[in-house]
């Protein structure tokens, strides 16, 4: 019946789910992704405090049973601040990532399928844009443009196309030549449709991969550009400008750089090491044999 799941891909499914499990760091970073999306979805319900709300007789008080995680110097709560702020970094992290997939992967595509010139002219823009460093690069485009969670996912997207369609470009190259691609084309399918119908299909695992750990590297640049003032605007809670402010009054309250460093840590390693458990679970090269288990 046309469009619907093939019965093979289930029990392939279910393997790669039991590969991933296998992996205790994986694992571990999953689940704690998973909590803290969830606790950043509900931070209206389980935020202990307004995040916005001021509160100047209990500027930098340190954490208690009335604030866990101290306050900051307009005597905001912290942890309330770090549940709110999650979700702006985090959804800033991830569009911007969705941004760099859907402008790279079709670049990387045409580039690989076709060759020639077309592949030259498309590979050295890519190269123009990787020349410079990426922080540098999305700094410069958020001045550009103006400080704005918008502005920040469009300067961090940009920055990280190249990673997409040189992955994706050199997928495309090993594909094209390929007996299904050759066979394809014999029958008559036209270029569209080869591209989205019998390469695309096989060059998402590493793409999958390469998303996990592109938003890692891309909520490292957007917690960085919050940092340095030119990210999202205060008094909208965000771990990196959190941070900023908070290194001012590092002596007297070493919390309020600490809580959200410690937020921003956690989470890039849980994304590297879902990435990494992804890659082994989705190559085969680097699964382990099911005799192993």
């Amino acid at each position: 019946m046309a469009g619907s799941i093939p019965a093979s891909a289930f029990p392939e499914a279910l393997r790669v789910a039991r590969r991933f499990g296998r992996s205790r760091t994986a694992s571990a970073g999953a689940c704690f992704l998973v909590a803290l999306l969830g606790a950043a979805a509900l931070a209206p319900l389980v935020a202990p405090w307004d995040p916005l709300k001021q509160n100047l007789s209990d500027a930098l008080a340190a954490p208690s049973e009335r604030h866990l995680l101290g306050t900051d110097d307009l005597g905001r709560d912290v942890l309330s601040r770090l549940l709110y702020g999650a979700r702006l970094s985090l959804a800033a992290a991830c569009l911007a990532v969705a941004i760099a997939a859907l402008s790279g992967i079709p670049v990387g595509l045409v580039a690989g399928y076709t060759g020639g010139r077309l592949d030259d002219f498309l590979m050295r823009l890519v190269d123009a844009v990787q020349a410079f460093p990426a922080l540098v690069l999305a700094m410069a485009i958020a001045a550009a443009l103006g400080p704005g969670l918008g502005n920040v996912m469009v300067a961090v997207g940009i920055v990280y196309i190249p990673r997409f369609a040189r992955l994706v470009r050199g997928q495309a190259l090993a594909l094209r030549g390929e007996l299904f691609v050759e066979a394809a084309r014999a029958a008559g399918a036209t270029h569209g449709r080869i591209l989205l119908r019998h390469i695309l299909p096989n060059v998402w695992a590493p793409i999958i991969v390469q998303i996990s750990v592109s938003i890692a590297f891309a909520l490292l640049a957007e917690t960085s550009l919050s940092f340095l003032g030119i990210g999202i605007k205060p008094p909208t809670p965000s771990w990196g400008a959190d941070v900023g402010r908070g290194y001012r009054f590092m002596r007297l309250a070493p919390w309020l750089v600490f809580m959200p460093g410690l937020a921003i840590l956690l989470t890039t390693l849980a994304f590297n090491f879902l990435g990494d458990g992804l890659r082994d679970a989705l190559d085969p090269k680097h699964a382990r044999t099911e005799a192993s288990s």
